[in-house]
Parts: C-alpha cells; sequence; structure tokens
C-alpha cells in the first residue's frame, strides 16, 4: 500500500475488483489447496475478507516479505513439510502455471529449500542490464548464484563483441517468484546476512550463502510484466477488461 510509484495500488480498481484480488484468483487457478492474503495492512483486509479470502494480518516491521511469510506460516501453523508459494500481490497477469510450476519443483527436489523461476534471455541489452538479475544453474537445474553482473560471462565471444549473445549461451533472468518449505521460513530469521546478499542486494543470496539448495523451474513462455506505475495499471486494465 505504502508503494512510492504508485501509493495504494493494491486496492487500485481493475474491472470491478481490488487489483490484490485478481492476484488471489490467480493463485487459486494455479490449483493451490488454500490461498491466503498476508497483508499488514487493514484496508486490504477489509477490501478482501468480504470477498471470501483468507487474509492474515501481519506486523508492519518486517524488512522482507520472507519475514512475513514466516510469521504467516506460524498464524496458519502449517507444518514444516508443507510448501508455499509467494506470489507477489502486484502480479495480476501472472501465470498460474508458473505458480504450479515453481511448487512442483519443489516438491519434486527434497534437497531443496527453496524453489523459484527462471527465463531465457535471448539479447545482449537485457543480458548486460545490471536491473536484470541473472541466474546460474547447475547440471542438476539448481541456482549456483544469482547476480546483477551479466554471468555466466563469454570470454572469447564478448572479446569480439558484446552486441550479440554467442549461440546456445546458457543465459537466464530470474523471475521473481519462490516457493519455500515452511522448515526454511522457520530457520529463516536465524540466518545472518552475507556480504553478497548486501552489495548485491539481492534476498536469495542469504539462502545460498548458509547452504541451502535452491531449486529453479526453466519457464519458457513470455512474462507479463507487474503493477509498479500508473501506466502499468492503464495497461492491466485493458487487457483485465476494465
Amino acid at each position: 500500500m505504502k508503494s512510492t510509484r504508485l501509493p495504494g495500488k493494491m486496492l487500485a480498481d481493475v474491472a470491478g475488483k481490488p487489483l490484490v484480488a485478481w492476484v488471489a484468483e490467480r493463485a487459486k487457478a494455479s490449483g493451490a489447496s488454500d490461498v491466503v492474503i498476508a497483508t499488514d495492512h487493514e484496508d486490504i483486509a477489509a477490501a478482501l475478507s468480504p470477498m471470501g479470502w483468507r487474509v492474515c494480518m501481519t506486523s508492519p516491521l518486517h524488512e522482507t516479505g520472507t519475514d512475513r511469510l514466516a510469521e504467516a506460516v506460524e498464524q496458519l501453523g502449517l507444518a514444516d513439510d508443507e510448501i508455499v508459494v509467494n506470489v507477489q500481490g502486484d502480479e495480476p497477469l501472472i501465470d498460474p502455471e508458473l505458480v504450479r510450476a515453481v511448487a512442483v519443483q519443489l516438491a519434486a527436489r527434497e534437497q531443496a529449500s527453496i524453489a523459484t523461476a527462471v527465463h531465457p534471455i535471448h539479447d545482449a541489452k537485457t543480458f548486460f542490464d545490471p536491473n536484470v538479475v541473472k541466474v546460474v544453474l547447475d547440471a542438476e537445474g539448481f541456482a549456483q548464484y544469482f547476480s546483477r553482473a551479466p554471468i555466466p560471462y563469454a570470454r572469447d565471444a564478448f572479446a569480439a563483441t558484446r552486441d550479440a549473445l554467442p549461440e546456445g549461451f546458457p543465459a537466464y533472468r530470474h523471475i521473481g517468484i519462490y516457493g519455500y518449505r515452511v522448515r526454511f521460513l522457520r530457520e529463516y530469521a536465524s540466518l545472518t546476512p552475507t556480504l553478497p546478499e548486501r552489495f548485491e542486494a539481492l534476498e536469495q543470496l542469504r539462502a545460498l550463502g548458509h547452504g541451502h539448495r535452491i531449486a529453479v523451474a526453466t519457464w519458457p513462455r513470455p512474462m507479463e510484466a507487474g503493477v509498479d506505475t500508473e501506466a502499468d495499471l492503464q495497461r492491466v486494465r485493458s487487457q483485465l477488461g476494465a
């Protein structure tokens, strides 16, 4: 609700429903056994509860979304082996199949505490953009590292040109959706921030830095952007029939 670029966006009207309600519907369509809206704002609870959505009120003091999830799973009394997927409330066009893919990936990888998703990068401009988070995967499909830097780096190809990516280059863009085992969320608060996390400003590096494995689902289809600005909101309204 305190978005600096679009204050109050979670409750912005989109075709007669609050924006966050569209997100909840997409999450439900993924096949999730339950959908809970975790929020620290009474206005969101007041708008969504009468619509039949389950709302969990959390502290306004959390520094990260993961901290908020950790409180929510305690309030909900979830078992350690349950899986939760965190879908940001400003993603009304998120594909339910992407939500499901993250959950399925984590369920299939017992070694992993977390699952997330990536999308192949095909152009050099995106690859060298520091606002685009890149991911390097190991041979088993687990994340080795996340960075705003261009990784991996094609030494010989980029010595010749940085205008195009070499054929077969394994460049992946991180998609900001996470699935967690509840036991990890209970441990998360005790994990100290790591230096790579602090300098990269990437929270997921804390988990990797403390030895937790992150399974990765590769998403081949185009990604719909979330709502950060007034222009984004108008685009979503147009697409959803407002």
